[in-house]
């Protein structure tokens, strides 16, 4: 009974916000949120007169220790609004420093998106509201007046999984009028995302424009795969139809997905104009995506100059039997023989998986394996993920 009249309220709620909204068309008021002040400090607001309690949720927020299904993890942390006369509900954060932030509200206990904001990103089967604080200048995230990639979505088929599989590409500004050929980067999702997660949370495309149009970074394609290797797409996308993600589809770290990636690259360097050799590639991923670069990159152990390893998982589980993870070692060991240009860690200070990785680079030092280490604060993030990609590209494809 108590869901049924939060969920009742929450109804109203939108509702409401729905007529207030319209009436602003009739000379009423309009509710703007969230609005972005000069010192860049931004006010939240929301038309909600019958609510008891809104709260709003935000990575601008500081993080606080939470129990989840993976452990004890920083989650963000939650602001009381308060309520005017007119029902209008609002909370003004302080300055914030230039960043892509997602929210959300919480009305009556349960989450909702904010009506007076269109601009809504799913992670996993989670929304969250958007918005952006720009600076003069370096504004990775924002679409600016430059010379812009393309983004295509395209299908290839995979004999080992035998199906039909769906991949999102960015070809740099200038691909479709050149015979240029580009190095490629293959860049791999975490659990529960897909081929979309990388453009949507990542800001993949914006970042790639705006480092190339400040010779920021080499031209180059980014691939961007679904790593959910019994779904052909991305919901709502391919056979499946509508359906709502789950965080770990079956079979998605048990070593399949490693052992058919090289059908990704072939049908890459079939269709695209590439350099199609080892120092024309580079792998990154983030979380489970970071996970399956370390070993897709070991055990295809002379097929990328350039490694990225974002929060990485690392270890494979007691249940992931595949042959890709017989010998860890041993092919660690004909990659660092087989020499590499760049194998890049990156990882928040509270990250869950920090004494994971921590661990991996004990090993690789032990192995006398080189590689570069980044240390942020914060933990596992997509605030995080998109720096590391934005400093990570700027270091591909360098000639030496």
């Amino acid at each position: 009974m108590k869901k049924l009249q939060q969920l009742l309220v929450l109804v109203l709620i939108l509702m409401n916000a729905v007529t207030y909204s319209q009436q602003a068309l009739f000379g009423g008021q309009d509710i703007i949120s969230p609005e972005i002040h000069e010192n860049n400090a931004v006010t939240f607001r929301l038309f909600a007169p019958i609510a008891d309690s809104v709260q709003v949720t935000g990575d601008f927020l500081p993080t606080v220790k939470a129990q989840t299904p993976r452990g004890e993890m920083d989650v963000s942390g939650k602001a009381q609004m308060t309520k005017d006369e007119n029902g209008v509900w609002s909370f003004k954060t302080e300055s914030l420093s230039p960043e892509l932030y997602n929210y959300a509200f919480i009305v009556n206990g349960l989450t909702s998106t904010d009506p007076g904001n269109p601009f809504v990103v799913r992670d996993v089967s989670t929304l969250s509201n958007i918005f952006i604080i720009e600076t003069a200048q370096d504004n990775l995230y924002s679409v600016n007046d430059i010379p812009h990639g393309t983004i295509s979505r395209r299908w290839y088929n995979s004999n080992g999984l035998n199906m039909d599989r769906r991949l999102t590409i960015y070809t740099p500004p200038g691909y479709e009028n050149s015979d240029t050929k580009y190095p490629v980067l293959y860049l791999l999702h975490g659990a529960g995302g897909d081929e979309e997660a990388w453009m949507a949370l990542g800001r993949t495309s914006q970042i790639m424009d705006n480092l190339l149009a400040e010779g920021k970074a080499t031209p180059m394609i980014v691939v961007m795969p679904n790593a959910n290797v019994t779904l052909d797409a991305a919901p709502g996308e391919g056979s499946d139809g509508h359906f709502k993600p789950q965080f770990m589809a079956p079979k998605t770290m048990d070593g399949t997905y490693e052992a058919n990636f090289m059908e990704i690259i072939n049908f890459v360097e079939s269709n695209y104009r590439v350099q199609a050799d080892k120092a024309h590639r580079a792998i990154a991923g983030l979380s489970m995506g970071g996970y399956h670069a370390m070993h897709i990159s070991r055990f295809y152990p002379n097929t990328f100059d350039y490694v990225g390893l974002f929060s990485a998982a690392i270890m494979p589980r007691n249940d992931a039997t595949g042959k890709v993870y017989d010998d860890i070692d041993g092919t660690l060991m004909k990659q660092k023989g087989n020499g590499y240009s760049l194998y890049w860690i990156a990882i928040g200070k509270t990250d869950f998986l920090f004494d994971a990785n921590k661990e991996f680079r004990k090993k690789l030092d032990e192995m006398g394996m080189p590689y570069s280490y980044t240390e942020t604060d914060g933990g596992h993030i997509w605030r995080n993920w998109r720096i590391y990609l934005s400093e990570f590209v700027p270091k591909l494809f360098i000639e030496h």
